[in-house]
């Protein structure tokens, strides 16, 4: 039996299961790697809503990641909740030496609509964590706010994914969750040189999306830790995705998490 390889996840934690650290977690493990973590910040949620929000100390965030890479050797990683410049900051000088893909996912606001990512957050991660990265993953809304672009349909992704890649990112998935379209999900991918991709899935009409983004970029940095392509990953993450939101069910009140063990048949 090969050795699952190495998935890093840096984000913040969910204590009601569904998203952040936890659903990386499930989601690599159901993809067979090996999840490991440095969780940026506590989050006190359920399916409601966001209650609060504590982060350790930027210094100790960045002896969590100087740690792991110390004792693993990682295939791939992603980042999600970064939530402060502070922190960024203090990460960013590691991941800049990094020698395996790195995928960010620009969490900026819960699915209750809570503030994940601090104001003065926004232009660190601007500068210090997408230059570079192999695949940056915004919806609409965080797209938005990266370019200062209006995004409403796949043709101002493309340009939006476009401009993203001028500031320094390797590739760019658009996610096309928040536009607006009545049976099909459409994701569009960028990538330098290459005719703008749109990826469609079809929609799953469902109030358990919680962790959504975290899924699909944990996914595709499980895909590229194992060797995939870019687009392989990408489309196969989409996949385990849509079955996860097809299977997903409501575990207590408010907006329940798409079901990460829906691919194992449990």
């Amino acid at each position: 039996m090969p050795t699952p390889p190495n998935i890093l996840t840096i984000a913040g934690s969910d204590s009601g299961g569904g998203a952040g650290i936890q659903a990386d977690l499930k989601t690599i493990m159901a993809l067979g790697g090996y999840g490991m973590s440095v969780i940026t910040a506590l989050t006190a949620q359920n399916g409601l809503g966001v209650t609060g929000i504590q982060a350790p100390e930027p210094d100790f965030v960045a002896l969590e990641l100087r740690t792991v890479l110390e004792g693993f050797p990682v295939a791939a990683a992603k980042t999600g909740m970064l939530f402060s410049a502070p922190i960024i900051r203090a990460l960013s000088p590691i991941l800049r030496r990094r020698g395996f893909p790195l995928v960010v996912d620009p969490v900026s606001v819960s699915q209750s609509g809570s503030q994940l990512l601090q104001e003065d957050a926004v232009t660190a991660l601007r500068e210090e964590i997408l230059p570079g990265c192999e695949l940056l993953t915004p919806n609409r809304p965080e797209a938005e706010m990266l370019t200062g672009l209006n995004i409403k349909n796949v043709e101002d992704a493309f340009t939006a994914g476009e401009k993203l890649l001028g500031m320094g990112a390797r590739a760019v998935l658009i996610k096309g969750g928040h536009m607006d379209n009545a049976v099909m999900v459409v994701d569009c991918l960028c990538v330098p040189g290459e005719k703008p991709r749109a990826l469609p899935q079809a929609k799953v009409e469902t109030a358990n999306n919680h962790g959504t983004g975290c899924t699909l970029s944990a996914a595709i940095a499980t895909g590229l830790g194992k060797g995939l392509p870019l687009l392989t990953a990408v489309t196969k993450a989409q996949e385990f995705l849509n079955l996860a939101l097809r299977k997903s069910y409501s575990p207590g009140k408010g907006c329940g998490p798409v079901n990460h063990a829906a691919a194992l048949n449990i």
